[in-house]
């Protein structure tokens, strides 16, 4: 006879060995910041007030990553976004998502490995200007038109205007007035970034969740103690 206890099934792993649980604070904190990065969002489109919000839309993701972990900030990410998506429909939405919930994740996994501030300054501002061009992109199939001819045309009115002043008679070609409006998307978002580093400096060392420290000659502007 043979021997069956040596065949016995082997029990089925359980479901928390094969999907690890989830702390109760983490689902907490996650939900809460991505309300907070839904809610900035919301109130910026709705009553827009400068540039005052605007430098708020990723901290929320990045405080995640820096309390915790990728995964917790790509859920805060992905939460926000399935939230303005029932607030203010999907194209509103992904507008938030691509770049600021895209940003928010990146700037906290670098700020977590202690990257300088010109790393992430440079790699902010290149997904700032990603999610320019997706928005100007997006935009134009939803209207119809294409948005980048129109700015562009703007650029060379702005272009001819300062030959004219400068005594230049030829007007710019085409291939330097794209390059000047990509330049100028990148030195706006370069700013853009240098003013949220600053405004994560402050607020994120009170909330116990420090940046790395500011080039030196930041410190000695701001007159900063480290």
């Amino acid at each position: 006879m043979s021997d069956f206890s040596n065949h016995s099934p082997q029990p089925s792993p359980k479901t928390s060995d094969r999907f690890p649980s989830v702390s109760p604070l983490v689902m907490v904190e996650t939900a809460f910041l991505a309300s907070t990065a839904s809610l900035i969002w919301f109130i910026n489109y709705y009553f827009p007030l400068g540039p005052l919000l605007r430098v708020f839309f990723s901290l929320p993701i990045a405080l995640l990553y820096l309390r915790w972990d990728r995964r917790a900030a790509i859920m805060g990410a992905v939460t926000s976004g399935l939230l303005l998506t029932v607030l203010m429909g999907p194209t509103r939405s992904i507008l938030y998502v691509i770049p600021y919930g895209w940003m928010g994740v990146v700037l906290g996994g670098l700020w977590k490995r202690g990257a300088m501030w010109p790393v992430t300054v440079a790699i902010g501002s290149l997904i700032g200007a990603i999610g320019f061009f997706f928005r100007y992109w997006l935009l134009s199939i939803l209207l119809g038109r294409d948005l980048w001819v129109y700015a562009t045309t703007q650029i060379a009115q702005l272009l001819e205007s300062i030959f004219i002043r400068l005594g230049v008679l030829a007007p710019p070609s085409l291939l330097f007035i794209q390059i000047f409006a990509v330049l100028m998307v990148l030195a706006n978002n370069i700013v853009y970034l240098f003013v949220v580093h600053l405004v994560s400096l402050l607020m994120l060392d009170r909330l116990k969740s420090p940046i790395p420290r500011p080039p030196r000659w930041v410190q000695i502007l701001l007159d900063y103690d480290e």
